[in-house]
């Protein structure tokens, strides 16, 4: 069934999603703890919804295309991903428990790593063969 056709409103708020969580994605690339992956993935579902001309530049990048290609086909993610973002939350874990105190935010943070973590590794890392 063909989605109905968006508001001027709706397409402006998945437009300013969209701009908005690439901008972070692509500051998450040189800052260690924040999730790149989630970012993109985001921007490109709010860009399918506001800009065909984002959308496409997304799917047809050098670094983002592969991963949004992958993750529309089995909601792949790669073993070199997994590995990058587990050690990415772990140096940002380290730092946060040699810097902050420790309180309750601090215990909330990383249990939301953790977490991340093991829906991050559940994930396949290769495309089935079904899902061709």
């Amino acid at each position: 069934m063909p989605r109905p056709p968006a508001s001027k409103l709706s397409r402006l708020m998945f437009g300013l999603l969209a701009y908005t969580s690439l901008t972070i994605g692509l500051i998450a690339i040189v800052v260690p703890g924040l999730p790149t992956t989630e970012f993109i993935l985001l921007a490109a579902w709010a860009a399918t919804r506001s800009s065909p001309r984002l959308s496409h530049w997304l799917e047809h990048h050098r670094l983002f295309g592969p991963m949004l290609h992958n993750w529309h086909n089995g909601k792949v993610i790669t073993r070199k991903t997994k590995l990058s973002a587990t050690v990415s939350m772990l140096l940002c874990s380290a730092l946060m428990l040699m810097l902050l105190e420790h309180r309750w935010p601090l215990f909330c943070a990383l249990a939301g790593m953790g977490l991340v973590n093991v829906w991050i590794w559940s994930r396949p890392e290769q495309v089935s063969v079904t899902n061709r």
